[in-house]
């Protein structure tokens, strides 16, 4: 997803809008930037988080750094999640803008949304199902294989979330334009009040409520960075209160002190988000857009701007199918070469993950050079679906992701479910075919036929 920067009219001098240093003037590499960073983070920590050991019955024992002492410190660096909404932030409100300068309706803009956010997974859980069963029939243990495919799946809480966001983005530009800093102010006050209500009254479901006002809130920091609502002095505060708040939370707060769970034994922030990660991603936004400066004179110079042109349209395939390449190479290490995971936080545990990341490195690359392709939805799947149509299909993409997240790409029926629900919510974002006397039968057809190409 290519992000372009469109200027803030009508805003104060002291409240920039966000420009591009770049000569086409046409992208903020900065967001670019910080895109990057997270994706590799996110690769960096899939493989050198776990710890895994095979068991004397044959089966995969999967541990976590985050279990040992002083294994929380990790998270603190390697949890970059609340950066990705900031930047999805930013694209939807200049996609959303953009859009609504062309006269488009929301339910019109909310069909294309969905079909980007869909589509790709498709051929993604198609590749995860059906190597799972041929495996497992060829004779491999079930155990492992249902491990690698549960981490493959876990990575698509990120778009089941997102769902949502692309849904509220349109209310909540609305309410932004109206009310301004006070609407991210509102969404913090209801994660203070999902959390009191968590921890005071031991109503553990409660807390999935945060899965809304903690991400809404970092994304709509997004909206105010494009209209250039946050000012040095802006990002000073966020960085300076959401630095003592993590703090003064994870130390003196009925919180864990991990900000991620990547096999974690215990609690963490994420699941579901709480005050602290609301604070967290205040401290990376106000830091990042204080480094802004500095990040877009970087990334400008022709050997960055080069790479970040090639690398960024691929970002989103890297964080799909980078489980696919660290399952094989795992698997070939601690059952074909029989070596488990090494002592965390030694000497051996570095080694480890510095040699598993430049393997992985030439593997994650090609395949989402490959698989890029997957990126743009089919040609059928567009026009304007009408409004219960799209919402719709907004259920039955978000709940399909859902049930992925859970349950994972391996064998059995709820992962086809779950594909099943995805693939019907992408046929709904579709215009309502009246031709040869039906709806979706003719996206059917047109499937059957061979006319959906990736």
């Amino acid at each position: 997803m290519t992000v372009t920067v469109e200027p803030a009219g009508g805003r104060p001098p002291t409240a920039a809008p966000v420009t591009t240093t770049s000569p086409s003037r046409s992208r903020d590499r900065f967001l670019d930037v910080l895109r990057m960073f997270v994706m590799v983070l996110v690769v960096v920590q899939h493989w050198w988080l776990p710890v895994l050991s095979v068991q004397t019955q044959g089966e995969l024992d999967t541990g976590s750094v985050l279990s040992v002492n002083g294994g929380f410190a990790l998270t603190w660096i390697s949890q970059v999640m609340p950066l990705i909404f900031f930047v999805g932030g930013a694209a939807n409100l200049i996609s959303w803008r953009a859009a609504s300068g062309r006269g488009e309706r929301a339910r019109v803009w909310w069909a294309k949304r969905l079909r980007r956010l869909a589509w790709p997974v498709v051929p993604l859980a198609v590749v995860w199902i059906i190597a799972c069963h041929l495996l497992v029939l060829g004779g491999a243990p079930a155990q492992p294989v249902l491990v690698g495919a549960g981490a493959a799946g876990m990575v698509l809480w990120f778009l089941a979330v997102y769902v949502l966001v692309v849904m509220a983005t349109p209310m909540l530009v609305a309410a932004q334009e109206r009310f301004g800093w006070w609407v991210p102010v509102a969404l913090l006050a209801g994660a203070v009040f999902v959390d009191t209500v968590r921890f005071s009254f031991g109503v553990e479901w409660f807390g999935y409520l945060n899965v809304a006002f903690v991400w809404l809130g970092v994304h709509q920091l997004g909206f105010r960075y494009v209209t250039g609502a946050i000012t040095r002095t802006h990002a000073i505060w966020m960085a300076a209160v959401g630095a003592v708040a993590v703090l003064v939370l994870a130390a003196l707060g009925p919180y864990s002190l991990n900000m991620t769970g990547v096999f974690a034994a215990e609690t963490s922030n994420v699941a579901p988000p709480t005050l602290v990660l609301a604070a967290l991603g205040s401290l990376q936004v106000g830091v990042a857009v204080l480094l802004r400066r500095w990040i877009g004179a970087w990334a400008d110079r022709p050997g960055p701007a080069r790479m970040l042109d090639r690398l960024c349209p691929q970002l989103m395939t890297v964080y799909l199918w980078h489980m696919l390449p660290i399952s094989v190479v795992a698997g070939v290490v601690v059952f074909g070469l029989g070596i488990d995971t090494p002592e965390p936080m030694t000497g051996w545990w570095l080694l480890w993950g510095v040699l598993g990341v430049a393997v992985l490195v030439p593997l994650v690359l090609p395949l989402a050079h490959w698989a890029v392709r997957f990126e743009e939805p089919p040609r059928v799947l567009k026009g304007d679906p009408g409004l219960l149509r799209v919402l719709a299909a907004a259920l039955l993409i978000g709940g399909g992701m859902l049930t992925l997240t859970v349950t994972g790409l391996g064998f059995g029926p709820f992962p086809v479910l779950g594909l099943g629900a995805i693939v019907s919510g992408l046929l709904l974002t579709a215009a309502p075919r009246v031709r040869d006397g039906g709806t979706t039968r003719g996206v059917f057809r047109d499937v059957a036929r061979g006319s959906i190409r990736a």
